[in-house]
């Protein structure tokens, strides 16, 4: 006598999945079973600073944000001194590792960590989207009230909107005379 098929128990096709991997390594995936990218932050978009200094993150930005490092921010200074540098919290930790394995006695390294790591911020989303920019780090990239939010892959640079249009536009003039590129950049096609 032929045996019924065994059914699964409802609960296992419905129960809450509090987590979801991948095989292999064991990644952790989303719920549709592909592996979650880092996010990707790219363009420019102009954003206002408030009195207090507080900065409105755009909504395709806070998405990534939230989803990656829950709203925990990094900020810190750029070494060129004229930006500053937003990483979910995920991305600079890896950064940080890499700058504090420098050698220490190398006096280029120290500097390096004193600056980048040095200023390096903690900050969180509030509930409507804004962090708030301490003043130190404000007046290190010239922040005003005016600002532009350019996207740089895994990170974000804040630069002051009129010092951003000057360094850009100097960067497109120069751009033309730039004979010292890395060789990667030779195959490279746009």
């Amino acid at each position: 006598m032929p045996t019924a098929p065994q059914k699964f128990p409802n609960e296992a096709l419905t129960g809450p999945h509090p987590r979801f991997y991948s095989g292999g390594k064991w990644e952790k995936v989303g719920k549709n079973g592909r592996s979650r990218p880092h996010p990707m932050f790219r363009g420019a978009t102009k954003v206002t600073l408030d009195d207090k200094g507080r900065l409105v993150v755009p909504s395709r930005y806070r998405e990534r944000l939230l989803e990656r490092s829950a709203g925990q921010l990094v900020v810190t200074v750029d070494r060129d001194g004229d930006s500053l540098l937003i990483y979910p919290l995920a991305d600079w930790e890896p950064v940080q590792r890499e700058l504090m394995q420098l050698p220490s006695l190398h006096a280029q390294s120290r500097r390096l960590q004193r600056l980048i790591v040095g200023h390096a911020t903690d900050l969180t989303l509030d509930a409507h989207g804004r962090m708030l920019l301490p003043l130190e780090l404000r007046e290190f990239a010239g922040l005003d009230r005016r600002a532009m939010l350019i996207g740089q892959g895994n990170r974000c640079e804040l630069w002051d909107e009129s010092r951003w249009i000057e360094r850009r536009d100097f960067w497109l003039k120069s751009e033309a005379s730039a004979t010292d590129l890395p060789a990667a950049l030779d195959s490279l096609s746009l």
